[in-house]
């Protein structure tokens, strides 16, 4: 018998969230090392509600993973650029493999299929302008079907949030 797909990968509809959810949420996207103690008393519970809360969330995808937000600056990453990218052809499959050669990118921190002018919308970090003009020039516009590129340079963080409740 094929194994059970995990409730998370078989279902894209949303999540029935409450309001302690929503704040057990809030607390762990500003502190995702904070202990189910911790957590249990901010939201008036007792620890083993909120740690099958947590479950729950984790299961069902609604919690897909913890990181750690690195401050770039201190890792020699400081230059972030957003750059925008049009393929020449639309189908499928060069809309694929477009995909796979991004997801191997380690400069690309972040790739979004947007509307409009262009097709993608890619974050990318350099350690400065001689590392990007070398990911630009030998790794991106090598990709197959690019049409047109356009880099715009993040001059400065104003605001920079990962909770996204």
């Amino acid at each position: 018998m094929p194994a059970k797909p995990k409730l998370a990968e078989s279902s894209k509809l949303p999540v029935k969230l409450d309001e302690t959810d929503r704040r057990i949420l809030q607390l762990l996207q500003m502190d995702a090392r904070m202990t189910v103690k911790d957590l249990a008393f901010s939201v008036n519970l007792s620890a083993t509600p909120v740690h099958e809360r947590i479950k729950r969330l984790e299961a069902t995808g609604v919690i897909r993973g913890y990181s750690a937000v690195v401050d770039r600056s201190k890792t020699g990453k400081s230059l972030m650029v957003v750059c925008y990218v049009s393929l020449r052809e639309h189908s499928r499959a060069a809309g694929a493999k477009f995909i796979k050669s991004i997801m191997a990118m380690e400069e690309v921190t972040e790739c979004y299929n947007i509307s409009g002018e262009f097709d993608f919308m890619l974050k990318v970090v350099a350690v400065g302008m001689e590392e990007y003009y070398d990911f630009h020039v030998n790794k991106l516009s090598q990709i197959e079907n690019i049409g047109n590129l356009q880099s715009t340079f993040i001059m400065g963080v104003i605001k920079e949030t990962f909770a996204r409740t």
